[in-house]
């Protein structure tokens, strides 16, 4: 049965038949991540290289973020390095670092004999390249893995491991190099995951339900929103109409159809890692928030607005968002529609540090 047609009580049912990862599939991803991380640590930066050290290897996406949808083969890997020591070395480095994990991996693949096979995908020519994309297999991996590997800075160090509120100075330079038009959104990947993964399994097998929805929408529309945005949009949808752990999915799931189509009115944030304490920042997120809507910025990194204003088809989106929202499986059993939850289009700041107190008491 299609989503479309599947009974709202049923949508559980739902997606843990179709949408959640199966045990064998997800074993052989994490083979293939230990494999790639295994190369990058030990084996890649050697020789004339051998002064570099990869400080850390973080899982990005879907994968990181404990998201991930059945099937999905794609993996993201922020490799942070000691030679890339600011942001500014993160842009002009990044093509050499790239070049040189793409050339050993050519020769780890003749050193394997045959066990190891690696296929690169051509990305479009730039002039500061951001990621290094292949496919991978192995003898103990029947099926090729997609992967992207990020080179970053590693602005954070080990101070993410206790989940503390960055420094406010972290932020603060994000904002002056940001100035220049470059993302930096990768170095914070540590706290978009931690974002997710302290939520309850049902939030994100509600993700997974709006994600698998969303690459419907893609597959016969183009430039829509980032999925992020929709990632960030159910969370949002959450905190402020539920908070319980046992909720209806397809109330969480009419909730998010709802704020999509209310997009010009959406400003969203958070200040869980970021607020206004800091006059640099508090000018800097009023000048975010003024943009025009919808302004969803991440949650880890301020300078990042996935909600984009104009800069997408958020209103083709909104089209399918009202058609969905009177389908069968947003129908009760008596006939009568799912209704939403009651949740603001806007944030506000004091809702926001509630949310902050509420999750670390």
């Amino acid at each position: 049965m299609n989503l479309w047609d599947t009974p709202a009580r049923d949508l559980d049912s739902y997606i843990e038949t179709h949408l959640l990862p199966d045990t064998t599939f997800q074993t052989e991803v994490h083979r293939a991540i230990h494999t790639i991380s295994n190369f990058l640590k030990d084996r890649c930066f050697r020789g004339t290289w051998k002064s570099v050290r990869v400080t850390k290897i973080v899982r990005g996406g879907s994968s990181g973020k404990g998201t991930a949808l059945r099937d999905c083969s794609k993996v993201d890997l922020v490799v942070f390095l000691s030679d890339l020591r600011s942001y500014q070395d993160q842009i002009d480095r990044r093509r050499e670092f790239i070049e040189e994990i793409k050339k050993q991996l050519e020769e780890y693949e003749l050193e394997q004999e045959w066990m190891f096979a690696v296929k690169f995908k051509v990305n479009k020519p730039t002039k500061f390249p951001q990621v290094l994309s292949f496919s991978m297999k192995s003898n103990n991996i029947s099926q090729w893995m997609d992967f992207h590997i990020f080179p970053a800075f590693d602005v954070l160090g080990q101070m993410n491991r206790d989940l503390k509120k960055p420094d406010p100075h972290i932020y603060i330079d994000l904002i002056k190099e940001s100035q220049a038009g470059e993302e930096f959104f990768i170095c914070f990947t540590e706290l978009q995951n931690s974002f997710f993964n302290h939520r309850c399994n049902k939030l994100k097998n509600l993700v997974r339900l709006v994600k698998h929805w969303y690459k419907m929408c893609k597959e016969k529309m183009d430039s829509l929103p980032p999925q992020y945005a929709l990632e960030l949009l159910t969370i949002y949808a959450w905190e402020h109409g539920s908070q319980e752990i046992n909720f209806s999915i397809a109330r969480g799931f009419q909730t998010v159809l709802y704020l999509i189509q209310k997009y010009q009115e959406l400003m969203i944030y958070w200040t869980i890692n970021y607020d206004t304490q800091n006059e640099t920042i508090a000018r800097y997120l009023c000048c975010q928030l003024q943009k025009h809507r919808p302004v969803i910025l991440d949650p880890a990194d301020p300078t990042s607005d996935v909600g984009g204003g104009k800069k997408w088809s958020w209103d083709k989106l909104a089209q399918e968002a009202e058609r969905w929202s009177t389908a069968s499986c947003l129908q009760n059993w008596d006939g009568s529609w799912v209704q939403p939850w009651n949740v603001p289009v806007e944030q506000t700041l004091e809702a926001s540090q509630v949310l902050n107190l509420m999750s670390n008491p």
